[in-house]
């Protein structure tokens, strides 16, 4: 599996874990905030938009601070869904696309 298609099922995971924050819990800011990670990160995805060091670097920084937003919010939270779930599917990610 090559780092492109990693990030793409990724970003699905994002939304769709967004969308489930707000359809369950009301959490504008969950599904506000997947959204925006998720286009960011589909920027730095789709081929030629951005340089491809750029494109790899910038996705690194956006997942590095996802792991930290959602390491914040498990540690204040102290429950395992959604933080700690979506922390070990990114800190997944970011390994993956570095094997």
């Amino acid at each position: 599996m090559n780092d492109s298609t990693v990030l793409w099922i990724y970003i699905a995971l994002l939304v769709v874990g967004g969308l489930i924050g707000f359809l369950k819990g009301k959490s504008k800011v969950s599904l506000n905030m997947s959204i925006g990670f998720g286009a960011a990160l589909a920027i730095c995805n789709i081929p030629g938009l951005l340089g491809d060091n750029l494109a790899k670097n910038a996705a690194n920084v956006l997942l590095v601070l996802l792991l930290v937003v959602f390491g914040m919010r498990l540690a204040k939270s102290k429950k395992f869904i959604p933080s700690g779930m979506m922390l070990g599917v990114t800190l997944a990610a970011l390994i993956l696309r570095h094997i």
